[in-house]
């Protein structure tokens, strides 16, 4: 009970202090002075605030993009299951192991668009 009490008193006292200090501020301070140091303690929070927007919206539009690209696959899933198939020694889907990337026809193709 003791502490409550102390909480409520640490309240009331925070609230005079504030009142009493902003009375002093509009006294002795001129009125631009006042918000002019207003605007630079909202500029930071306006900046993390714009910053914490981009940040969301990057992440939605990432995982739009890979739930367009991979579907409802879990990717954790896939990354696991393609270490595993690398550490059993199989060579990657589609291709043979020691298979050439070059051209086979060597640029000289079977079809002519003129």
């Amino acid at each position: 009970m003791r502490r409550l009490v102390w909480i409520g008193v640490g309240a009331v006292a925070a609230v005079v202090v504030i009142h009493r200090g902003r009375a002093v501020l509009d006294r002795y301070v001129p009125a631009g002075a006042v918000q002019g140091a207003g605007l630079l303690v909202r500029l930071p929070q306006a900046a993390r605030g714009f910053v914490a927007e981009v940040r969301a919206g990057t992440a939605e539009r990432e995982a739009q993009l890979r739930h367009d690209l991979v579907g409802d696959v879990d990717v954790d899933e896939l990354r696991a299951a393609r270490a595993r198939h690398r550490s059993e020694g199989e060579p990657a889907r589609g291709r043979r192991a020691g298979a050439s990337t070059e051209d086979p026809d060597d640029g000289e193709l079977g079809y002519s668009f003129f």
